[in-house]
């Protein structure tokens, strides 16, 4: 075990979805509190972060869109993204533990050269995630099932998977759900974070972000229930440990 803190970065305006996501990676990480520090970057800006100072980091999601045009992303959008670009390429250069989850998938996509649009957006929902041949062997994504349920919620998605990048899993709805940079830098589009009452949770905050029609949050709430979401978490379990057991860190 590297005895090193792990980073958990958060992009969410709403104060209400802040702690409980902290709170979600935390449980699924498998970390206690002292161990997992948090930098709100809706908040503060993130300076210089020395990569050698964490075991690895996770990046969380957010209501942000990349493809949204930059006349019409606020101030603290653009700078978010340009924090988590600059943060991606020393993730990249350095090959360091670095997962992005959801709204970060995107930022990392563009960085690479891949295409981000909104042709495979998802409604909210648990959809089935299929491991490819490469998932299934790789060290972080071949701990799960190669089918399993997944919690989903997103506008946009990777149109084109940038060259250097090794796909792990699709779903039927989105054929970019999980890639692979390098051997430590991840990215994913589902939540794995969540389990279901967690996102019932988090679509009460959303409700009004268009997701899905606000009316319809019963629903959702109880598609959610009825769903079995089981294995998503282990891979951020996965991902500290492979990050505490790897000899470069």
């Amino acid at each position: 075990m590297s005895g090193k803190p792990f980073l958990f970065l958060s992009a969410r305006p709403e104060v209400e979805a802040v702690g409980p996501e902290y709170e979600s990676v935390r449980r699924a990480m498998g970390v206690d509190a002292g161990r997992l520090e948090h930098v709100r970057l809706d908040v503060d800006p993130l300076g210089d972060v020395s990569l050698d100072a964490y075991a690895g980091i996770v990046v969380g999601g957010s209501p942000f869109n990349v493809t949204t045009p930059e006349s019409g992303k606020h101030e603290v959008q653009r700078r978010v993204e340009a924090d988590l670009t600059r943060l991606a390429e020393q993730a990249v250069a350095a090959d360091s533990p670095l997962l992005f989850t959801c709204y970060g998938i995107g930022v990392l996509t563009r960085l690479l050269g891949g295409e981000v649009g909104t042709t495979y957006g998802e409604d909210a929902q648990a959809v089935e995630i299929r491991l490819t041949a490469d998932g299934s062997t790789d060290p972080l994504v071949g701990a799960l099932p190669e089918r399993f349920d997944a919690l989903v919620g997103h506008k946009e998605a990777t149109d084109r998977l940038p060259v250097d990048a090794v796909l792990l899993a699709s779903s039927a709805g989105c054929p970019v759900q999980i890639y692979r940079v390098g051997t430590r830098v991840y990215a994913t589009q589902f939540h794995p974070e969540v389990s279901t009452s967690d996102f019932i949770a988090r679509a009460q905050v959303y409700r009004h972000h268009g997701y899905f029609p606000a009316s319809e949050l019963r629903e959702v709430g109880e598609r959610l229930a009825a769903a079995s979401v089981t294995e998503p978490q282990r891979m951020l379990r996965r991902f500290a440990e492979l990050a505490d057991s790897d000899p470069r860190g």
